[in-house]
């Protein structure tokens, strides 16, 4: 009995803590920097594509059989999946239900505006749907190949970028998606960072340029490589 009354407690704490507005904020911020490394990380592999097929398929390939013989081939890329894929879903609840109850807490609109929040401030909702709609299809495209152009080639993962990035709405969706992503990084790693109480009057100016810097790194780098399918660079 006591051990139950010990659970009992515990998943009590834990569903106030989900059930709170601090709570969802701090699920929020922390599936979001989850996403943000995985982000870094994938754009720098991204990179190699420069370096020609050879060492962009070879990549790829190194992500299949990474850990073994510890772990069997693809299980540490599926369980890197299974991470991204808990903390999207962690990242979207959140959002969604911090929505929901910003909405219910203030039924009639403002009398006064805000005009001075940031265009980032302003769009985070939709960019959050932009970029889970970019997710689907991404996935379709160079993981699934089930809308890929041009026919998807296993294996060849530098001739299915290519492909991809060869038709005018694959360049104008990618490049859309991650401009929405870049605003979405610049606000939400200053508000994870709040939301964390990495905040203050001595590193606020620290924080805001960091984000600005994450931001425009982020989206230069992914960008670069439909630019690079667009200028002949990388064919």
């Amino acid at each position: 009995m006591a051990l139950d009354t010990r659970t009992d407690r515990r998943t009590s704490f834990a569903a106030l803590l989900w059930d709170s507005t601090v709570g969802k904020k701090t699920v929020m911020a922390v599936s979001g920097l989850v996403m943000l490394l995985y982000l870094v990380v994938h754009m720098i592999g991204n990179l190699k594509i420069f370096f020609g097929a050879d060492e962009f398929n070879g990549y790829a390939h190194w992500l299949r059989v990474v850990g073994e013989p510890f772990m069997h081939e693809e299980w540490t890329l599926w369980l890197v999946r299974a991470v991204l894929v808990a903390a999207v879903v962690a990242h979207a609840t959140s959002a969604y239900q911090l929505s929901r109850r910003d909405i219910r807490a203030r039924p009639s609109k403002y009398v006064h505006k805000k005009p001075r929040a940031s265009y980032a401030t302003r769009t985070m909702r939709w960019g959050g749907i932009i970029l889970g709609l970019f997710i689907v299809w991404h996935i379709l495209d160079l993981t699934t190949g089930t809308v890929h152009p041009g026919g998807f080639q296993e294996g060849h993962p530098y001739q299915n970028v290519v492909d991809t990035f060869s038709t005018w709405y694959g360049n104008v969706i990618y490049i859309v998606a991650m401009l929405a992503l870049g605003l979405h990084i610049r606000h939400g790693f200053w508000s994870a960072a709040q939301t964390l109480g990495a905040g203050s009057r001595t590193r606020d100016r620290a924080l805001k340029a960091t984000a600005n810097v994450l931001a425009l790194l982020l989206t230069a780098g992914f960008i670069a490589v439909p630019v690079g399918v667009m200028t002949g660079v990388v064919s």
